[in-house]
């Protein structure tokens, strides 16, 4: 009887997912100010996409988390953002340090105080600002260097990123999905805040949902989503999965 409740309670097998028709997409994990990595794995990816030929249009899905803990953030969002005029079909999600980095350049001091306990030191050290000079500042203090050392076009690049990017059977998100809420009326802040509750779900989710926030050893396969932090500035690990028609594949540092 117990078996049998169990049984009833699994995901019913998924078909194969696939990207929308002619498409090629690289989705990269969180960053989190490693420009080394992000480079050498830029150029796995064009290596990559070199080598499977000119058949699909390639877009690469930067998953969030651009900033924080890792030593140049402002080095990686440089980089993106000249990406992005390169390649203008580039998309880019809102991941939850992003949202804190906005929030506590417009003055938000309780965002402040969050940023500088998950890894905001290290984000505006990158732009300029001595150690010394930082643990020296009140927060009003710090709250105004930061306004005046971040360029207004790295706040108004990163304010325009996406809460969530479709793609055939595929939605994109930084952290997961509300389950059982329809893809068009999640919140953005469960877009980028959730994990219980979505780490847990084994039901199948109207799409399969590719994500990073929680960081895994190897990009995390399951039934109905796959997880790309592979957690970068501990691991030294960047990762993208690949995708094209119903195949999927990864590349990491």
């Amino acid at each position: 009887m117990f078996n049998k409740f169990l049984r009833a309670r699994r995901a019913p097998p998924l078909a194969m997912p696939a990207v929308a028709e002619g498409m090629r997409v690289y989705a990269i994990g969180d960053i989190h100010g490693c420009l080394t990595q992000l480079d050498q794995l830029l150029a796995m990816i064009d290596d990559d996409d070199a080598a499977r030929g000119a058949g699909a249009q390639t877009q690469l899905v930067f998953l969030g988390d651009l900033v924080d803990r890792g030593p140049d953030s402002a080095g990686v969002v440089t980089r993106l953002l000249d990406l992005s005029h390169a390649r203008p079909d580039t998309r880019f999600l809102k991941g939850n340090h992003e949202e804190i980095f906005l929030r506590a350049l417009d003055g938000d001091m309780e965002a402040l105080r969050l940023f500088c306990r998950i890894g905001g030191r290290e984000t505006i050290l990158s732009y300029g600002l001595g150690g010394a000079e930082y643990d020296g500042l009140d927060y009003p203090e710090l709250a105004a260097r930061m306004e005046a050392i971040v360029p207004a076009a790295h706040r108004d690049f990163l304010t325009a990123f996406e809460d969530m990017v479709l793609s055939g059977d595929y939605a994109f998100v930084h952290a997961g999905v509300r389950p059982g809420v329809p893809l068009e009326q999640q919140h953005a802040a469960e877009l980028r805040w959730i994990r219980s509750s979505f780490l847990s779900y084994r039901n199948a989710h109207p799409k399969m949902i590719v994500h990073g926030h929680t960081i895994s050893e190897e990009v995390d396969r399951q039934p109905n989503r796959i997880g790309v932090d592979t957690g970068a500035y501990s691991t030294g690990r960047l990762s993208a999965l690949g995708l094209e028609g119903t195949e999927s594949w990864v590349l990491n540092t």
